[in-house]
């Protein structure tokens, strides 16, 4: 056996979570695989029901449409409408981006907010008008444009 040196074990004690709340990610599983979110809350070590790295995630599922000056306020309104998501992802599914956001959902989106459907619901339309207020006032343009691959 090999003994372990002192610069082996402090690299691995020093080691920087990336990870973190308000990183972009693109997820690469499931019904939104392509799909770019946004990290609220992250379990490195895993739960008693999920015994692995997971994190909870909101992100974008239909982005906004191009719009031309054409077009009337109504085809304005339909097309400048995006649909979102809320999901706990295990961090196998996840690819980190250099991007990130800083928003703060972390105050209403739990565990216990997700099992319940109508709790859910009120987190994801907050989590829609915060979304929407940034992309209408240009920030973070990355996030909110479509995924090319």
């Amino acid at each position: 056996m090999a003994k372990k040196t002192s610069k082996q074990s402090t690299s691995q004690s020093t080691e920087k979570k990336f990870l973190q709340p308000g990183r972009v990610v693109i997820i690469l599983q499931g019904r939104y695989a392509g799909k770019k979110a946004v990290i609220i809350k992250s379990f490195d070590e895993g739960s008693a029901s999920r015994p692995y790295g997971h994190a909870i995630v909101a992100g974008i599922d239909r982005n906004a449409q191009r719009v031309v000056r054409k077009h009337t306020n109504a085809q304005i309104e339909q097309r400048v409408r995006m649909s979102y998501f809320l999901k706990v992802v295990n961090y196998q599914h996840l690819m980190p981006t250099r991007y990130g956001v800083d928003v703060n959902f972390s105050n209403f989106v739990t565990k216990k907010v997700l099992e319940d459907p109508t709790q859910k619901t009120a987190a994801l339309k907050k989590i829609r008008k915060s979304f929407s207020k940034r992309y209408l006032a240009g920030k973070n343009k990355w996030f909110f444009t479509k995924l090319r691959f």
